[in-house]
C-alpha cells in the first residue's frame, strides 16, 4: 500500500486546491493502481509537530512519509510518483511472496 499524506489547514485555499488536484490523479489512475493507493490528510492546527515541520508550507504532499511537493501540486508529476511508487510496492510484495 502505497501512502499518500496531504497536510494543510481549515480554511487554506491551495489545500483546497490540492486536494482537488490528488483526487483528480488518484481518480484517473487504473483502478488496480488507486486501489493500493491510501490517501490520509492532516491538519497543522490539530498536530503541533506537523505545525512546527509544515506552518510555513503547506499544503504539503508527502508520498510513503518522503517529501513529495509543497505549496502547488502538479497533476503530473503527482501522477509519475504515485505510478512509480505504486510499482515499487508492487514489486516489493512479489518479492516476500
Amino acid at each position: 500500500m502505497t501512502t499518500l499524506t496531504l497536510i494543510g489547514k481549515p480554511d487554506c485555499h491551495l489545500c483546497e486546491v490540492a486536494s482537488e488536484v490528488v483526487d483528480a490523479v488518484v481518480a484517473e489512475l487504473p483502478d488496480a493502481a488507486a486501489e493500493r493507493i491510501e490517501i490520509v490528510e492532516a491538519s497543522i492546527q490539530d498536530d503541533p509537530a506537523l505545525y512546527e515541520l509544515w506552518w510555513e508550507k503547506i499544503p504539503v504532499v508527502l508520498i510513503d512519509g518522503a517529501l513529495h511537493a509543497h505549496w502547488r501540486v502538479s497533476p503530473d508529476r503527482l501522477r509519475s510518483a504515485l505510478e512509480e511508487a505504486v510499482r515499487k510496492d508492487d514489486l516489493e510484495e512479489r518479492e516476500l511472496t
